[in-house]
């Protein structure tokens, strides 16, 4: 917005200019064709009298609009960021609105007065030369203690324009602040302090009292003109050089004095450890002694009064003894007779068993001899009704390596004569006769189980 401001300006300015060039120019070309008039004179030509236009209208035009881009220049003010501003009238003075950074709108009659409201730093002595954005700096305060000797200090103060109060500073403060109320103000309140108390006071005892109080009476007398303490420190003290050397050899007397209170005071605290050990072992030996007697009496009542107690028990046991020992006896009587009748009684299954295993064979047999019957007579009903499967019963009997010859059971045959027809006849002359066939042996051929 300020580039804008400046921007009308110059438009303002250039226009105007522009006007008065034109005015100017016309004005010359009047001047020229006069002269050449005069210069004719003299010869036979006559030329007319030049007639003087200007270009009054283009003019005031331009004019006009150099007019409007100053007085819009004029009508508004800009605050930049962290300022404040305050609107001084020529027709009524200074307004009392604070003006906070931003465009604000001004009569052609006002003007902006502008402070800036962020925190300053007044400090006296030296600065510490590593920081970039140092202070300004003043020189070294000095003060006189209550003996009458010099002081030097190092104070820094923080502080910043109440913006609320812009009106009365514009009005009672001078312009420059910073060098012509708040050094005075610091200035004089130290003085006024630190004459209330001696060097060391000063120096070791009491500097955090003293620049709280001169903090706060600072803050007081700045707040009255419209300037806000924010924060009062006490850098450094310069003591004068002779008082520093004995200052420095009484703070070592003392020192000394104090470390020698203290070894004394230790070794007071020794010597009565010791006693009070040495009372304490006392006691501890007493009452051990003591404890000592109590055990053996209370060991004594009961070792008396145990065996009190033991004999009974000392019985008790005896008796239980007896009886564990007869309760055993009973348990091994027990346990040999029932040992005894557990054999009697396996003998007898045994013997069971056995009868058992003997009528089951006898009956096997029978029921075996009962079926070779039943099977004999049937092989030799099938016989008797188809002698040609006796042939059929050989071939099955001999080998597959022996080659064997189907003949005719004619009696012309040797083989089958004598071979295969006199079992068959001895079988069918036994049936006639009322006698059973021998038993077959097991599993032959069409027996077996």
């Amino acid at each position: 917005m300020l580039l804008l401001k400046l921007l009308l300006v110059c438009a303002g300015i250039t226009l105007l200019l522009a006007a008065l060039t034109i005015l100017g120019y016309d004005i010359y070309v009047y001047q020229r064709a006069r002269r050449r008039i005069q210069s004719a004179e003299h010869a036979q030509e006559k030329l007319l009298e030049p007639e003087l236009k200007l270009r009054i209208r283009f003019a005031g035009m331009i004019c006009v609009g150099a007019a409007i881009a100053l007085l819009l220049a004029s009508i508004y003010d800009v605050v930049p960021a962290g300022h404040a501003g305050i609107r001084v009238s020529q027709l009524s003075g200074t307004e009392s609105e604070t003006l906070y950074p931003g465009i604000h709108l001004m009569s052609p009659f006002e003007t902006l007065a502008v402070y800036d409201i962020r925190t300053h730093t007044m400090t006296t002595g030296n600065v510490d030369e590593s920081l970039t954005d140092k202070p300004k700096r003043h020189e070294t305060l000095n003060v006189t203690a209550s003996e009458g000797l010099k002081i030097g200090l190092a104070v820094t103060v923080r502080y910043k324009l109440d913006p609320a109060r812009l009106a009365y500073i514009h009005n009672n403060l001078p312009a420059d602040i910073d060098n012509e109320v708040v050094p005075p103000v610091v200035a004089t309140v130290f003085r006024e302090v630190v004459p209330n108390y001696t060097i060391r006071d000063v120096f070791a005892l009491h500097r955090e009292d003293i620049r709280k109080t001169a903090s706060e009476e600072i803050t007081a007398k700045l707040k009255r003109d419209g300037v806000i303490v924010e924060e009062v420190m006490l850098r450094d003290i310069v003591l004068p050089t002779d008082y520093a050397k004995g200052l420095e050899g009484l703070i070592e007397k003392e020192q000394e004095d104090e470390s020698l209170i203290v070894q004394t005071a230790i070794e007071k605290k020794q010597v009565q450890i010791a006693q009070y050990q040495a009372e304490a072992e006392k006691v501890r030996t007493v009452k051990q002694a003591e404890a000592g007697a109590q055990v053996r009496v209370l060991q004594a009542k009961a070792e008396a009064d145990a065996m009190q107690y033991t004999l009974p028990l000392k019985e008790k046991q005896i008796q239980q003894t007896k009886l564990e020992a007869e309760a055993r006896k009973q348990a091994t009587i027990q346990n040999a007779e029932a040992e005894a009748q557990a054999k009697v009684i396996d003998s007898r299954a045994e013997q069971e068993k056995q009868q058992l295993l003997a009528s089951a064979e006898a009956n096997r047999i029978r029921v075996v001899a009962a079926a070779d019957k039943e099977r004999l007579q049937g092989e030799a009903m099938a016989l008797k009704s188809n002698p040609l499967l006796i042939n059929k019963i050989v071939a099955e009997k001999l080998s597959d390596k022996i080659q064997v010859m189907m003949v005719p059971a004619d009696g012309k045959f040797f083989f089958a004569n004598d071979v295969l027809k006199s079992p068959a006849q001895q079988i069918f002359r036994q049936e006639d006769q009322g006698v059973d066939p021998p038993a077959r042996p097991q599993g032959g051929p069409g027996g077996g189980r």
